[in-house]
């Protein structure tokens, strides 16, 4: 049944899918502390939700425009499913920004694959990176892919491996000028946010140390087999795959030497584990072993939502 709807890329898939979306955030946001007091609050409500919308479909748009899944909507499902996981993220406004740039860096990174306008893709990607650190200093880990998919795709050029620094650079003035005509604290604000903290004992209550076991089983059921089953990948998508398992361990670390640790944290593994989701759900040729999965995943994601309300 849950195969049947979402094995294929359609209109309707994206409808349904859209419609949860809404219907999701709004419930967290009814139950959530956070107030709407005013029409800025209301309209900040909106941004958020057009962020999580363009997360989604961005990510949709990825794995369509790289082949890097069949022609299904399984990864949409399983990016709006790690949501429900963690839904404090829905509210957290620098999380879901840095987030959607790391999303719009990996859309270039991964279609570096096909060799066109090189240099202009890994400017962007390494320019998306250095702008979500702005808004989570950490994410300035996702430079590593950067030059992970050089070595995998351009390394010849040496002009490629300088390009980096050029986006640094030009992202660099932009940021001093905006400190010196808006913000004087921001440098310093940014600099001050790169402390580290390893310690995991931030949970408020038992349903997140609860979500955070299940998605932690979640994780390993589907990285695990991914990773041995990447030499079956046609060789021309399997580097795109090893960028995907790094990008998803940088998430991992992210979340792990962040302070003011939380679950949403973990929102930068969200993309590279719904890809490798989808594509152990797609290995599998038992329809049966697919539909119990997505039954238990979606199960999950309602518990976990719910039970954080």
């Amino acid at each position: 049944m849950i195969t049947s709807i979402f094995k294929k890329s359609t209109p309707i898939n994206y409808s349904l899918m859209g419609i949860l979306m809404i219907l999701f955030f709004f419930i967290y946001q009814f139950k959530s502390t956070t107030s709407i007091n005013s029409l800025v609050d209301f309209l900040k409500k909106f941004g958020l939700l057009g962020i999580l919308f363009a997360s989604l479909f961005f990510s949709n748009f990825i794995v369509k425009k790289n082949a890097l899944t069949k022609n299904s909507s399984y990864t949409i499902l399983f990016f709006f499913l790690l949501l429900l996981f963690f839904p404090n993220v829905m509210n957290n406004n620098s999380l879901l920004l840095a987030n959607f740039f790391i999303v719009l860096s990996m859309r270039r990174l991964v279609s570096l694959q096909t060799l066109k306008a090189p240099k202009e893709k890994i400017f962007d990607a390494a320019l998306w990176v250095f702008v979500a650190s702005l808004f989570h200093f950490w994410c300035i880990l996702f430079i590593v892919v950067v030059y992970l998919s050089i070595i995998f795709h351009v390394s010849r050029d040496y002009r490629n491996w300088l390009i980096p620094f050029v986006s640094f650079f030009a992202l660099a003035v932009i940021f001093v000028l905006y400190d010196l005509l808006f913000d004087k604290t921001a440098i310093n604000t940014y600099f001050q946010s790169n402390a580290m903290d390893f310690q995991i004992d931030y949970f408020s209550s038992n349903y997140q140390n609860l979500a955070f076991s299940i998605y932690t089983v979640f994780a390993l059921f589907f990285i695990v087999p991914f990773i041995f089953t990447l030499t079956n990948k046609p060789l021309n998508l399997q580097a795109s795959y090893k960028k995907v398992i790094i990008s998803a361990l940088i998430g991992i670390i992210i979340f792990l030497i962040s302070t003011n640790k939380s679950n949403e944290l973990l929102i930068f593994t969200f993309l590279p584990m719904a890809i490798i989701a989808t594509n152990t759900i797609e290995y599998l040729q038992n329809k049966f072993q697919q539909e119990i999965i997505l039954l238990v995943s979606i199960i999950c994601g309602f518990f976990c939502f719910f039970s954080q309300l």
